[in-house]
C-alpha cells in the first residue's frame, strides 16, 4: 500500500495527509474487511482549496416566497455554493422577499445582485414581485435563472411586456385569462386532488442542438427531477418563440416543455420547469448553476 507524499505548503492538508500516514483508511478497509487501494489526494485537496480559499466572489439573489424560513431554499444555496466550488469563487446571496418588489424599486433592492435566481413554489403569492424580478434581469441583462414557478414567471413576464399581452398568466393564479401561457394539461383537468395531478419524479429532457442548456450539459438528453402541477402550454410555444423565448429543452416527445431560454442578447437566460438543485453535488456542480455563477462572474467583471 502507497501514501503518496505531496508537495504542499498550506495547512489545510495538514489533516489528510496526517490520517492517510496513520494508514486509518487502511484500517477501516481491513475492519470492514474490504480490499485494499492506493490512496491518491491530489485531486481531492485540489478541490478542498477551492472550497476554502476561492479567488473571486459573486452575489447571487435570490428571489422567493418564502425567504423568511432558514431552510426553505436550502437545496437551492447548496447548489449555488457547488458552483461557485467549481468556478473558485465565493457566493453571497441577497435574500429578497418577493413581496417587497411588488411596492419597492427593483434597481435598487436588487442592484448589488451580480445574478438573479427565482425558486418554485405554490399559489399566487408573491408572483407579481418574482415576475418584476424577471423584467429586471431580463432588461438589464442581467444572468437569470428560473426554476419551476421561477420558469413559469419568465415565460409570463416575457409574454406581457415583449409580446403585450398584458392578462398572460396562468391559469393557477387567473383561471379566465385568455393568454394562459401556463395551464394545466388536458388530461389533469378532470382530477380533483391536487397530488393526482402533480408530475412527480425523474422525467427525460432532450436539448435543442446547438442551444446555451445542450452546451451546458454537454449531451443531448438528460433526466431531471420535478414536482408541478402547471406546465407551459403548447398553444403559445411558436408565438413565444418567434418573439424570442424558446423553448430548448422538451420531452421526447416534443409535448412537454421543460427548459425556455431567451435566444436575444443576453449573457444568461434560463428558466427550467425541473429542478437541478437536486441533482447537484459538491465535488459536481449542476450545469445549470454552474451556468449561472460563470454569468454572473462576468457580469461583476464587466460592473
Amino acid at each position: 500500500y502507497v501514501v503518496e507524499e505531496l508537495d504542499v505548503q498550506n495547512s489545510i492538508y495538514e489533516v489528510p495527509l496526517e490520517l492517510a500516514r496513520q494508514e486509518l483508511d487502511v484500517k477501516t478497509l481491513d475492519l470492514l474487511r474490504l480490499d485494499r487501494r492506493t490512496l491518491d489526494l491530489a485531486d481531492y485537496l485540489a478541490w478542498l482549496d477551492g472550497v476554502l480559499h476561492p479567488t473571486r466572489e459573486c452575489t447571487i439573489a435570490v428571489v422567493g416566497k418564502y425567504i423568511k424560513h432558514q431552510d426553505a431554499y436550502k437545496s437551492i444555496y447548496e447548489a449555488l455554493n457547488h458552483a461557485g466550488i467549481a468556478n473558485n469563487a465565493k457566493i453571497r446571496f441577497l435574500k429578497v422577499e418577493a413581496e417587497e418588489l411588488e411596492k419597492g424599486d427593483p434597481a435598487r433592492i436588487l442592484k448589488e445582485a451580480d445574478g438573479i435566481l427565482v425558486p418554485g413554489g405554490f399559489g399566487g403569492r408573491g408572483v407579481p414581485g418574482k415576475v418584476r424580478a424577471v423584467e429586471y434581469a431580463r432588461t438589464r441583462k442581467i444572468p437569470f435563472l428560473g426554476i419551476c414557478l421561477g420558469m413559469q414567471c419568465a415565460v409570463i413576464e416575457f409574454a406581457r411586456n415583449v409580446l403585450g399581452w398584458q392578462d398572460a398568466n396562468s391559469t393557477e393564479f387567473d383561471p379566465d385569462t385568455a393568454h394562459a401561457v401556463i395551464d394545466l394539461m388536458a388530461g389533469q383537468r378532470g382530477v380533483t386532488e391536487k397530488g393526482g395531478t402533480m408530475r412527480l419524479g425523474s422525467y427525460p429532457c432532450r436539448f435543442r442542438p446547438g442551444s446555451r442548456s445542450a452546451e451546458l450539459y454537454g449531451v443531448s438528453e438528460t433526466g431531471e427531477r420535478h414536482r408541478h402541477r402547471y406546465e407551459f402550454n403548447p398553444a403559445f410555444r411558436a408565438r413565444l418563440a418567434e418573439a424570442g423565448l424558446a423553448a430548448t429543452g422538451t420531452s421526447p416527445d416534443d409535448r412537454l416543455v421543460e427548459v425556455v431560454e431567451l435566444e436575444a442578447d443576453h449573457p444568461y437566460f434560463i428558466g427550467c420547469q425541473f429542478h437541478p438543485e437536486f441533482k447537484s453535488r459538491p465535488r459536481k456542480a449542476h450545469p445549470l448553476f454552474n451556468g449561472l455563477v460563470a454569468a454572473a462572474l462576468q457580469h461583476r467583471q464587466g460592473r
